[in-house]
This record gives C-alpha cells, structure tokens and sequence, in this order.
C-alpha cells in the first residue's frame, strides 16, 4: 500500500516536471520568433513607405556661390580716379616681369636699395609728355601696397601719377604712368550764360518719350547721386619741374 502511494506520488511528479520543462522551452521558441516577425514587418514597412515617399524637386533658381574677386590679374597697370574736388585715388598692379626688368636694368640690389614712390604731377593745362608738368610731390609709400588715396588739395585741376623706385641719389625710376583725372570743381559755375530747362519742361520731355504720366520721374532724378569711400594720403610740397 505505502509502495503503491509512493509510486503514484513519483509518477505524478515526473509528469508535473515534464510539463514544466515542456512549457518553459515553448516560451523560449516564441520569443524569437516573435522579434524576428517583428524585425520583418519594420523592414517591410520602410521599404514601402521608402517606395511611396516623392521625392522632393530641386529649385531650379539655386543661386550658384558668389566667386571671390582675384587679388591680382597679372597686367602692369596704374589706374587714377578722381574723389571730389581735393581727393585722388589710385590702384595699381605690378608684375613679377616688371620686377625682373628693373633688375635687370639697374642691377640686382636696385630693388632693395631703393624705395617706392607715388610722384603726383600737376599737368593742367598742358599736354603732359613726362617731363613738362607744371609741378609734382613725391609721396612715399610702403611696399605691400597697391592703392593709395591722395589729397591734393586743389579743385579743378589735371593730374597723373607715376609709380616708381627712388634711389638714395634722388633718381627716380618710373614703373608705371596712371591715366589723366581733372578734379571737379568746389564752387559755383562762373558761366551766367546757361539756359537751363524748366521742370515742367523736363516732365514733359519724358512724358512723351516713354509715356510716364507722373512727376516721380523728376524726383528720380534728384536723387541719382553718388560718392566713392576713399581717401588716405596726403603730399608733401609741390616741387616746380625744372
């Protein structure tokens, strides 16, 4: 009797511990399977919506990079402006060719043993051939520059620069010769003579050119004005050429 209880007792554990054993193994075969269904249906799910996704259109106005102005162009050139009626501006370029020529004509050391000067002429009223200006200044410059603004003090005159090396001598060797700039004047027009066009004469003018039937076109006028920012150097004394 007590054997037969035991047995039973034996024979119901084994099957309870089988059947926990079983199950245990079940939920650790779902899990898997269970991520990797999960794992298919988001790569599914990408992909779809990937495929369905329109692409967006590129702007056909894009705007291509602003391109930096070249620090040099490689020409030999000296350009003058006038300001207003006291103030001068100058810029210039000088090519490693040129360098080389003025070494080679005055020797190797020529370069470092001169400096560099703007020598400003005052050519009004004479067709300027080098060596007839009525007066000029030489201004000393440093040698990284390549612009200078100059003041030279008087309306309503003619001038031209040259850029050049200066000797300890005093010899002057010229590089480059700039254009011819008069300055404007600094007062009134000494001319009484003009006739000048009334206002309503100008409106008119316009009107039947271009058919504009308001005034604005003569406040557009009145307003078109401009000045350019420079200025820097001023001369020392002008010296009358011999």
């Amino acid at each position: 009797m007590v054997t037969m209880f035991f047995l039973s007792w034996t024979i119901g554990f084994i099957i309870i511990f089988t059947i926990i054993l079983f199950w245990l193994k079940k939920q650790r075969l779902q899990v898997p399977v269970a991520r990797e269904s999960e794992r298919v249906r988001h790569t599914f799910k990408e992909e779809f919506s990937c495929e369905l996704t329109i692409p967006t259109p590129f702007s056909e106005h894009i705007r291509p990079a602003p391109t930096e102005l070249p620090h040099s162009y490689g020409i030999d050139r000296l350009v003058l402006l006038a300001r207003d009626p006291y103030w001068l501006y100058a810029y210039w370029e000088i090519t490693a060719t040129k360098l080389v020529e003025f070494s080679s004509t005055h020797g190797a050391t020529a370069w470092g043993s001169s400096r560099p000067v703007l020598r400003v002429y005052d050519v009004t009223g004479v067709a300027f051939n080098g060596e007839n200006a009525n007066k000029y200044v030489d201004i000393g410059i440093n040698e990284q520059a390549d612009n200078w603004r100059i003041n030279v003090g008087e309306a309503d005159c003619s001038f031209c620069v040259d850029v050049g090396r200066q000797f300890p001598d005093g010899r002057f060797v010229t590089l480059l010769r700039s254009n011819t700039v008069t300055t404007p004047r600094a007062s009134l027009s000494e001319r009484e003579d003009e006739e000048w066009m009334w206002m309503e004469g100008i409106y008119r003018s316009y009107r039947h050119q271009f058919g504009v039937g308001s005034p604005m076109i003569v406040e557009e006028m009145a307003q078109r004005a401009g000045a350019l920012p420079l200025g820097v150097a001023s001369p020392g004394q002008w010296q009358k050429t011999q």
